[in-house]
């Protein structure tokens, strides 16, 4: 249920024109502006938050403020981080009814993500919530998870198959180096499939909803993370080559030490990155700490 007045929401078409003739904004095709105006997927996406009274969130991409409203209303303190700055009008109208919101203007890819979990300080838990284009959904997730923040949960409007790359098992073609690193850190679940009739404009794919809940310990313990996510890249950046080919050339080893790390750590040299889960990684980056 809203905690947001039906009548005070902004997921009528009619009512975002408005607020956009307003203030002279017009929608950026290339910052990939989509705004939500189904208030199903927008309930979806705030139930998945599990944002409550103490919670913290960071927004990446708050558009006009359409989630954004309805995660202050529940949450202690909302930061979004907004790479538009022309909307600073609309959002200084849609947000003006809650203090408890703020906006910085900036490129997340540019911010300092520790600096802002700062803001958070007094809150029980953080959360980041987000909308992210497709040409921008893995270098904010990878600038997110590098950081080294303790969120709790990570909801995400992405493209549809962004969505199936994050919950993909070793062996298809959707398993990549987005997959391990998402799944090291978060147990991923699709949440909702979204039509892309519940944005102006419709853009010309469909979404879905994600959800990744942390995990504490990650998926598998090692002994060196910054090594661990080496060797994941390493794998995965020529994917038709050999795994004990692309670590060779990826990590910048002779091609001798690369086949024995992976005599030592069990696994076939001469199979593709995409067919090794995060506990065979694991194994890898291991033995090769301990070798180095």
């Amino acid at each position: 249920m809203s905690f947001v007045s039906e009548t005070d929401r902004l997921t009528t078409p009619r009512i975002l024109r408005d607020l956009m003739t307003r203030h002279g904004f017009t929608l950026k095709k290339q910052l990939g502006q989509n705004f939500l105006i189904d208030p199903y997927v927008l309930d979806a996406i705030v139930a998945a938050s599990g944002v409550g009274g103490q919670s913290g969130v960071l927004e990446i991409g708050p558009g006009a403020g359409v989630v954004t409203r309805e995660l202050a209303a529940r949450a202690k303190r909302v930061l979004a981080v907004e790479k538009d700055r022309a909307l600073e009008p609309v959002l200084a109208e849609t947000l003006a009814p809650f203090p408890n919101a703020t906006v910085q203007f900036a490129d997340f890819l540019q911010t300092d993500v520790r600096a802002l979990w700062r803001s958070f300080e007094g809150c029980d838990a953080v959360s980041v919530v987000a909308n992210l284009p497709y040409y921008i959904t893995t270098p904010i997730l990878f600038h997110l998870l590098d950081a080294g923040v303790n969120w709790q949960r990570i909801v995400v409007m992405v493209q549809k198959e962004v969505a199936d790359r994050l919950s993909a098992r070793p062996g298809g073609k959707e398993y990549g180096a987005l997959s391990v690193a998402v799944q090291y850190h978060a147990a991923v679940q699709t949440v909702l499939r979204v039509p892309n009739t519940a944005f102006l404009p419709p853009p010309g794919v469909d979404s879905a909803v994600v959800r990744m809940d942390r995990r504490d310990p990650p998926a598998v313990v090692v002994q060196n993370e910054r090594l661990f996510f080496q060797v994941v890249r390493a794998a995965f950046a020529t994917r038709r080559k050999t795994l004990q080919n692309a670590l060779t050339s990826g990590l910048g080893r002779p091609k001798e030490d690369i086949q024995a790390v992976l005599a030592a750590a069990g696994i076939d040299g001469q199979r593709r990155g995409e067919t090794l889960d995060v506990r065979e990684f694991g194994c890898i980056a291991d033995v090769l700490n301990t070798l180095s």
